[in-house]
């Protein structure tokens, strides 16, 4: 056998293994939001509170992921055990919600928990990149379509009846699936898992690199595209699911089909990040991520004109739940090809951090919206991250840095 062989093999065994860790991991980052009807009617929550379940994960990742950058922690050290420890501290306070005694206890687990996480995503996202170089963008597209079936999961689970119940399950049951899937996560990147021949070099403590990051153009401009993506995914992620069971009820279809089709629609994403990564690599960052967002914008414009045909609904959001999340890999492919190598990890820390940052407002103002004109003008609304993300990508394209990406494809 060849030394290239060799390498070939490590690698594929490396990012397979990966991959199903970050698909266990990020399983507990919908956890609660997928029982949310349950607690909803066990402590008649409003709708402003079930959003705050989702939108204080989110808060926590901010969090987690702006003190990693500022300590440089994914490139001071071994992003294998940036995972571990991020894996297992996510396990632990996913489970410190079934002891919670109050909605505002259930609210600080779920922060610690998306803390927690800030060590799972940026950090597995820079292992692909230690393993990868012409294949960059399919590489991190699996990784992240293992994130989305991964945040697909929790729905899932919550339709598996337990014991001799034939109706949905304690929302505890789901907790628990999740922390020991997240557990498992751990102990497959602690055992089997370790970094790639590229990237390998450690970078020094330099907090100054989140300002000179911000400042460099071309990296800008692949974050704003980054924020265009993510005013939309999470808002859509977060309320889709709760759209299909408003809809499904009113066409006197069941709740489980509901939540059926709501899995459908956050795991059909999988599909999309894989194929948007091949596709990628050989026609280039900026063509891809544009024909998404135009994609997935056009479906935000779309989906308000269908809330009273489920049949039709249903099959958008399939088809949107492809497109919405496809592109997402390639903009952070994107930034460990225009970053400073040694501060990779940090870079994609950043995008991640402002990236999630803003899905707390998207997230926040969906239930607003509906309330007061409906769901139409609330997906509407969300068009707007998409037409950002297009200018963005459009500017990165006609500038001499593009050459960079993507083996030299734009």
């Amino acid at each position: 056998m060849t030394s290239g062989t060799i390498e070939i093999t490590g690698k594929t065994k490396n990012l397979a293994l990966l991959s199903v860790a970050e698909l266990l991991a990020m399983a507990v980052w919908f956890s609660a939001t997928a029982v949310v009807p349950q607690l909803q009617e066990e402590w008649s929550l409003t709708s402003g509170q079930s959003a705050w379940i989702t939108m204080s994960v989110q808060i926590g990742f901010v969090v987690g992921a702006m003190g990693s950058a500022v300590l440089n922690l994914p490139d001071r050290f071994s992003s294998r055990h940036v995972f571990v420890v991020g894996a297992l501290g996510a396990a632990f306070l996913n489970g410190v919600v079934i002891l919670a005694d109050s909605y505002y206890w259930v609210l600080a687990a779920r922060f610690g928990a998306g803390a927690m996480l800030a060590g799972v995503y940026p950090p597995g996202m820079k292992l692909v990149a230690t393993w990868t170089k012409a294949d960059r963008g399919l590489g991190i597209g699996v990784l992240v379509g293992s994130l989305t079936l991964g945040s697909a999961i929790p729905h899932l689970v919550n339709l598996i009846p337990t014991g001799s119940s034939l109706g949905m399950p304690p929302w505890q049951h789901v907790l628990i699936t999740t922390s020991f899937m997240a557990v498992a996560a751990a102990f497959i990147v602690a055992i089997a898992v370790r970094e790639g021949p590229f990237l390998t070099e450690s970078a020094p403590f330099d907090w100054r690199y989140i300002g000179r990051s911000l400042r460099h153009r071309p990296t800008r401009l692949a974050n704003f595209g980054y924020l265009g993506h993510m005013w939309e995914l999470y808002a859509v992620w977060v309320w889709v699911p709760v759209l299909l069971l408003h809809v499904y009820k009113g066409a006197g279809w069941s709740a489980a089909a509901a939540r059926l089709a709501g899995f459908g629609f956050i795991a059909a994403g999988a599909l999309g990040c894989v194929f948007a990564g091949a596709m990628a690599d050989r026609w280039g960052r900026t063509t891809v991520t544009i024909v998404s967002l135009v994609v997935s914008g056009f479906c935000c414009l779309a989906a308000g004109a269908l809330v009273s045909y489920p049949v039709a609904l249903t099959a958008l959001c399939l088809f949107w739940g492809v497109a919405v999340v496809a592109d997402s890999a390639q903009f952070s492919a994107a930034v460990t090809e225009l970053a400073d190598r040694r501060f990779v990890g940090t870079a994609l820390t950043i995008q991640t951090s402002m990236g999630f940052l803003l899905t707390l407002v998207s997230i926040r103002v969906i239930p607003k919206i509906v309330e007061l004109s409906g769901w139409g003008l609330a997906f509407a609304i969300l068009a707007l991250g998409p037409a950002f993300g297009i200018w963005s990508m459009a500017a990165l394209r006609r500038m001499p840095e593009a050459k960079q990406m993507a083996s030299g494809n734009r």
